[in-house]
């Protein structure tokens, strides 16, 4: 049989996503969240998550993707403390879709031609069912989440 691995998929507009499940802590729903003063354009700002202050991310607003109005799932996915330095930290997506069982034959890994600066942050591509001509139907662009918080770099010192 042949190996597999868990990933969640989420949507940033059109396009499809997946983050490590190892990762992911929880997934809520859009509350409000309170922005802080001069804080980077990607941080949306805070919650109190069960008690917890947690600083929330704008994924989109990170990676440099186009705004896409009217999203009305948007949901927060709360990433595990170590991923961010043993703070708490979500980062807002426009919706989650599921959990999917990826196998290996599955994932396109990235060829280092391929340069720019969201390729840094992205793992690989998972192709996802088959249509007639036995093409993928859908192409999941799988995050290296981690990555991305971990190069933040000045992140840990603004919050």
């Amino acid at each position: 049989m042949a190996a597999s691995v868990d990933v969640v998929e989420f949507q940033l507009g059109n396009e499809h996503y997946a983050l490590d499940i190892q990762i992911a802590r929880e997934i809520v729903e859009m509350m409000p969240i309170t922005p802080l003063p001069r804080a980077p354009r990607y941080l949306a700002g805070i919650i109190n998550l069960r008690g917890e202050i947690t600083n929330i991310i704008d994924l989109r607003d990170l990676l440099g993707l186009p705004e896409s109005g009217g999203v009305e799932n948007r949901k927060i996915v709360v990433l595990m403390p170590d991923v961010a330095g043993g703070s708490n930290l979500g980062i807002i997506v426009d919706d989650v879709h599921s959990v999917i069982s990826v196998r290996d034959e599955q994932i396109e890994r990235i060829n280092d031609g391929i340069t720019s600066s969201i390729s840094d942050y992205v793992k690989a591509i998972i192709k996802i069912g088959n249509d007639s001509d036995g093409k993928a139907k859908t192409l999941i662009i799988w995050l290296d989440v981690q990555k991305v918080v971990s190069d933040l770099g000045h992140y840990q010192n603004t919050l």
